[in-house]
């Protein structure tokens, strides 16, 4: 119920390829009122099937994000329409999308709001590049084992080291959930 709220407030939510493909999702408001956000997957190798729900159910408009190199390629599989090239957006050296290139793009569009929903790799890649101003940790009580990959980032030796942000704590029934505010101190 709390995604459905975030993604009735945002003007877009983001997810990555691994969990579009894991998990199928439609990424819309249904459990709450409000309209849908722009759904943005980003699939820097075109990995996703176009038969995935947020593809091919037009429920909200949904935009594949791709290097600028890969537009037309991408344009063929889901349609130039749902696609969107991103200047920049892969560097030379195989590394992670550069997702500073991409947040101009989106706002670009008037896509100003924007909710990173998942997966953890893609979460991690926001946090990591500084480009996430807000966080939301949440724990519930289910054991999943090792799971998938959850907020990995590069780790410091002395807990003294570590960012400790201004957060806020809230009950969700049984879980509990982490506001953390990743803005830049004035």
């Amino acid at each position: 119920l709390h995604l459905h709220r975030l993604r009735a407030l945002c003007d877009a939510v983001i997810v990555g390829a691994g969990t579009a493909a894991i998990d199928n999702p439609q990424l819309t408001t249904r459990r709450v009122a409000g309209e849908h956000p722009v759904r943005v997957l980003i699939d820097p190798s075109l990995r996703l099937a176009p038969t995935l729900r947020v593809l091919s159910d037009r429920q909200a408009p949904t935009l594949l994000v791709c290097d600028a190199s890969r537009e037309s390629e991408a344009a063929q599989r889901v349609g130039p329409e749902q696609v969107l090239g991103v200047p920049g957006l892969m560097k030379n050296d195989g590394g992670p999308p550069d997702l500073r290139a991409l947040l101009p793009v989106l706002q670009a569009r008037g896509l100003r709001v924007l909710f990173v929903e998942g997966g953890g790799i893609t979460v991690s890649r926001f946090v990591a590049q500084g480009c996430i101003d807000r966080l939301h940790l949440s724990v519930a009580p289910v054991l999943i084992g090792s799971g998938r990959p959850g907020l990995s980032l590069p780790g410091t030796a002395a807990m003294r080291d570590c960012p400790r942000p201004p957060a806020r704590v809230f009950r969700m029934g049984a879980d509990v959930l982490w506001d953390l505010d990743l803005r830049p101190a004035p």
